[in-house]
């Protein structure tokens, strides 16, 4: 794999949480893009356990929003959607960080979008004492989310595909 790039999600307020590897696809001022490809490896600190992902995903990671997003890939199409209300990613030195505030917004094959794990932020927020501002933050984020969502804004719409015809998935 060529450029590879190392993923570490954190929880608040720099705890590993898990970590995976895929391959740099674009970085831009704004975001990182990773193609990660089926058979990857996933390392869950806080469960102490590796697993094995068994999908290829176009992963994005707003370097400035407040959200991740991994696309999964069939026959070149997205066919469902996995994403994290986060801080805004760090990309530095082939390394990718974010803090995973817990909230996200999914959209599993032939089903609508829906926000899970909303319990989980509660009892995270207490557990690893969330500061107000950030717990209003997060809101705030998943709020814009389901916005960019709602209006196919990328990488929710046609322009991401095309990145995927372009390549070869």
């Amino acid at each position: 794999m060529d450029n590879v790039i190392k993923i570490k999600a954190l929880k608040f307020p720099n705890i590993p949480h898990y970590e995976w590897e895929g391959e740099l696809i674009q970085h831009s001022p704004d975001y990182v893009l990773v193609l990660c490809k089926r058979g990857r490896k996933l390392i869950h600190h806080t469960k102490n356990k590796v697993f094995t992902i068994n999908n290829t995903s176009l992963e994005y990671f707003s370097l400035k929003e407040w959200f991740t997003a991994a696309l999964e890939v069939e026959d070149g199409k997205i066919v469902s959607a996995y994403c994290n209300v986060a801080k805004p990613s760090v990309y530095y030195h082939n390394q990718i960080s974010f803090v995973d505030l817990d909230l996200d917004y999914i959209k599993e094959k032939n089903k609508e979008w829906k926000v899970v794990d909303e319990e989980e932020f509660e009892t995270n927020s207490v557990q690893y004492m969330y500061p107000v501002q950030l717990k209003n933050d997060a809101m705030k984020a998943l709020d814009e989310l389901m916005e960019k969502v709602r209006k196919s804004e990328f990488p929710f719409n046609n322009q991401i595909v095309s990145l995927l015809e372009n390549s070869d998935l």
